[in-house]
């Protein structure tokens, strides 16, 4: 992951086009009058040995006559010369380059393919590349057109990032016309150096940039993925259309879940955990563009119709009930307030209808009621065209409102030629609009969905962490499974291993026979349940292979001879292994439910839930997250089945126990980290009820871990517990370990009990608490990029934070920025030093070159602390100190 040397494609101070041509309809020639027609205001190079001048510029023979090193070199010459053309630019002193050729998976003379060959000529120089086959780069505000697109962009603060040049097109065209415009517009080709994750790490902190909005068919490397998505959505808002939905191939899963967890909602749940929008489709895409680029926010959603006809209301109400949406609840007050501007025959209801004949005041003063109310969050204007009152005459009386509401109004301008000028005039003002009531309500429901999975962002966990897990009887128990050659793992066995990990289940017992059987059920106590065990049936139930509620010894017996006929009469070529025998749980109003794990190609071990049992594949109620998992996550993924309105209790049934179900979910996701042997794990069915959940049924499958990384296939790294560790402090015997989500609550304590002086010290200003956003940013770390060390200590009320030390890794791993505070009442007592060298040593250990940190000239406690840990202490340019510490040779620059 790197954004070195990213800035010199959106800051380029000269242009270098290779193969630039006079060749009408080529490549070169297309790019060249882009260039030149854009505006740019630096120096534009041309390179081509077959002409002299072109457009009234110099034409150079070849990139070392150039007077010196471009800033960015954009590239457009057949695809063998491009790894050529590539050292040569990077020897000049080049650090970037766009690569327009196509063509580059064939071969070189040397057998190696032409676009590793390009990449292994620009690495040694640090030299980035865009594309190859990329339609190219635009940088509106600077006046670069670095492509082959057919129109220009607008000047904007929307960022565009797509992998597709048909849509990179399309957006740039669409986006044109209605006066949309982009701080920069990137065209990633075959992401081959320069790839998606990348430039969200540089968009997500570019000043220049409000939103981001991304294109993309693949992702890869889930990790950084994940890393830079979660970054940048944390910044601002990015929403992604995200294609190739329809399902692979069909495959023989061997567990539900597997069969269940395709590949498009896994996607779903890492762009939601990433606190991303996702949209679906290319007019999904386009009226994301709309509303992001006016920078709306819908809270919750509740809507307002605002609209001269019945029809139209009653669309929109459909749509909105449809994509889950509600109408706002109008009070009495706004009620009355409407009463005194529209006529008496009026409905008094959302939709609020005003009637056909409406006049461009009635409008307006309808209008203004409705924002000024509290009872919505937006407001949907329908007009639909009549030949009492032009539109555009109703557009321009209520354009002053429009413009300067806070909440989002969409206009939704019903008709063809006779509302075109209304349109128009909205356009012009910068406001979203809709051709139907649908389409707005579509995107209104997407700034909903943004603002859920932004809140989800901001939420923390209750404070207490689960209790640990029998880590190494797991781990034990897997070890000899998997040395014994076991793929597919006893029901028993899949058992223990739950109980290792504080899941209950019922008990169960493994047999050979009918003897062992009529034994187990002695043991365990009847009634029984009795089920078939086959390396080579994976759904006992489709062959008969379960019989339940066996009340004594006939009936089991009975159950025993059906069960080995079926399966002989069906699946003659079974290997027959022998039988479970487990306890009947009466539970007669509990929900059967699944809980599993699977693996997905890109992003790793991902968690299932969903409503089971034996038609699991027919309900297709299921939700997925990646671990790790907290119970905030977990109540989220129940909240997204449709089991979850059953699950909440109803009429006489009472609510289940949704905290013990959340707690299963975090404990599956904690066997996917502590387990790199499970592959695929299926709880089905878990029963749910008010007195608790219990598993009945478990099957798991494993394999040999590979790589040394056990951690290696999550996309999310985990809470790092190998870190904590016990000190003695002047203070007490105290817990050195790293911040967790759990900790939020002791951390609010902790920054209330510093004095106003040590909040200064630490946020530069003044603040008596920290926001929800605060808290979840400092306690919800990226361990992939940043580590927060807190000294804690045990009390009765709970763990309390007594100091923190934190660093921000850039994402090239090369510099961190480093802060530090002990609480008031304990400074002096040597906390600070033991959090410094803490740091110091984790720094070191994961390759970072130096650390940086800021301090105020009056902190001079925190400039002497720094100095005993090798600090250099310097006045910087706006007053304050600045802070580093050089962590190896090559850390200094």
């Amino acid at each position: 992951m790197s954004v070195r040397n990213l800035g010199y494609f959106f800051a380029p101070d000269s242009v270098a086009l290779i193969g630039a041509s006079a060749r009408g309809g080529s490549v070169g020639a297309t790019v060249l009058a882009s260039l030149v027609s854009a505006g740019f205001d630096g120096p534009i190079w041309l390179v081509n040995p077959k002409y002299r001048q072109l457009l009234g510029l110099e034409v150079f023979a070849d990139v070392r006559k150039l007077p010196r090193a471009p800033g960015l070199a954009v590239i457009c010459t057949p695809a063998p010369t491009v790894p050529g053309i590539v050292g040569a630019l990077g020897g000049l002193g080049c650090r970037a380059a766009v690569v327009l050729s196509a063509g580059m998976d064939a071969h070189g003379p040397d057998g190696i393919p032409l676009r590793q060959a390009m990449q292994d000529a620009a690495r040694p120089y640090l030299l980035r590349v865009l594309g190859p086959n990329c339609v190219g780069l635009l940088v509106p505000g600077i006046g670069l057109n670095a492509s082959f697109a057919p129109s220009a962009a607008l000047p904007g603060r929307l960022a565009f990032v797509g992998q597709s040049g048909a849509m990179v097109t399309a957006v740039l065209d669409w986006a044109r016309e209605r006066g949309i415009g982009f701080s920069s517009f990137v065209s990633l080709g075959d992401g081959q150096d320069v790839d998606l994750g990348d430039l969200l790490d540089y968009l997500g902190s570019d000043p220049g940039t409000d939103a981001i909005l991304v294109y993309a068919e693949g992702i890869r490397q889930a990790r950084k993925f994940m890393s830079a998505a979660r970054g940048a959505a944390r910044a601002k808002p990015v929403v992604i259309v995200k294609a190739g939905r329809a399902p692979e191939a069909a495959r023989a899963a061997f567990s539900h879940t597997g069969a269940l967890a395709g590949a498009d909602l896994v996607v779903d749940a890492a762009l939601r955990r990433a606190g991303m929008l996702r949209v679906h489709t290319t007019a999904e895409l386009f009226d994301a563009v709309a509303m992001l680029a006016h920078r709306l926010r819908a809270g919750a959603g509740w809507l307002a119709i605002l609209t001269n006809g019945g029809g139209p209301g009653v669309m929109a109400t459909d749509a909105l009930a449809d994509a889950g949406g509600a109408l706002a609840r109008l009070s009495e007050a706004t009620l009355a307030g409407l009463d005194h501007v529209l006529p008496a025959n009026w409905p008094r209801a959302n939709p609020v209808d005003i009637v056909g004949d409406a006049p461009a005041e009635r409008y307006r003063h309808a209008l203004q009621v409705l924002l000024a109310s509290p009872d919505c969050d937006a407001v949907l204007l329908i007009h639909a065209p009549t030949a009492i009152v032009p539109a555009a005459e109703i557009a321009r009386v209520l354009l002053p409102l429009l413009r300067g509401s806070s909440r989002p109004v969409l206009c939704c301008w019903l008709g063809g030629p006779s509302v075109a000028e209304a349109r128009r005039l909205c356009l012009d003002a910068g406001l979203p609009v809709f051709d139907t009531p649908e389409q707005a309500v579509r995107a209104l429901m997407q700034l909903v969905d943004y603002s859920r999975n932004q809140a989800l962002l901001t939420q923390v966990p209750a404070a207490g962490a689960l209790a640990p897990p029998d880590r190494a009887g797991a781990r034990a128990r897997v070890a000899g499974l998997v040395a014994a050659g076991c793929g597919p793992v006893a029901e028993a066995e899949a058992k223990a291993l739950l109980s290792c990990y504080g899941i209950p289940a019922v008990a169960t017992e493994v047999v050979a026979d009918e003897a062992g059987a009529l034994a187990a059920a002695a043991r365990i106590g009847y009634p029984v349940a009795l089920k078939i065990v086959s390396p080579d049936i994976a759904h006992k139930s489709d062959v008969g292979g379960v019989a339940l509620d066996l009340a004594d010894a006939p009936a089991l017996r009975e159950a025993l001879a059906r069960m080995r006929a079926r399966v002989l009469a069906l699946r003659p070529q079974a290997r027959l292994a022998g039988f479970t025998v487990q306890a009947m749980a009466r539970r007669p109003r509990a929900l059967e439910l699944i809980v599993g794990l699977s693996l997905d190609p890109v992003f790793g071990p991902v968690v299932l839930f969903g409503q089971g049992g034996v038609a699991v594949e027919a309900n297709a109620d299921q939700a997925i997250g990646l671990p790790p998992l907290n119970r905030v996550l977990a109540r989220d993924m129940i909240a997204r089945t449709r089991v979850a309105r059953l699950l909440a209790g109803y009429r006489d049934t009472p609510a289940a126990d949704l905290d013990g179900l959340a707690d299963v979910l975090v404990r599956v996701g904690q066997m996917a980290i502590d387990l790199p042997e499970l592959c695929e794990l299926d709880i089905n069915p878990l029963l749910a009820d008010s007195r608790g959940v219990l598993a009945l049924d478990a099957r798991m499958r494993l394999a040999r871990a590979d790589g040394a990384d056990p951690l290696a296939r999550l996309a999310i790294l985990p809470y790092p517990d190998a870190l904590e560790r016990e000190v003695d402090t002047a203070a007490g015997r105290l817990t050195l370990r790293p911040i967790r989500p759990e900790d939020a609550p002791a951390h609010q304590d902790f920054f209330r009990a510093l004095s106003p002086r040590d909040v200064h010290f630490r946020m530069f200003g003044s603040a008596r608490e920290l926001s929800d956003a605060q808290l979840a940013r400092f306690t919800q770390i990226d361990y992939a990029r940043e580590m927060a060390f807190i000294l804690s200590r045990r009390t009765p009320a709970g763990d309390e934070t007594l100091g923190v030390v934190r660093v921000v890794a850039d994402p090239d791993n090369i510099a961190g920025d480093f802060a530090i505070v002990v609480r008031s009442d304990l400074q002096g007592r040597g906390l600070g030093t033991i959090l410094m060298a803490a740091l110091l040593d984790y720094c070191r250990a994961r390759g970072l070159r130096r650390i940086d940190g800021v301090a105020l000239a009056e902190n001079v406690c925190m400039h002497a602390l720094a100095r005993r840990h090798g600090f250099t202490v310097g006045p910087a340019a706006d007053g304050s100190v600045a802070l580093r510490c050089v962590l190896r040779a090559d850390g200094a620059a």
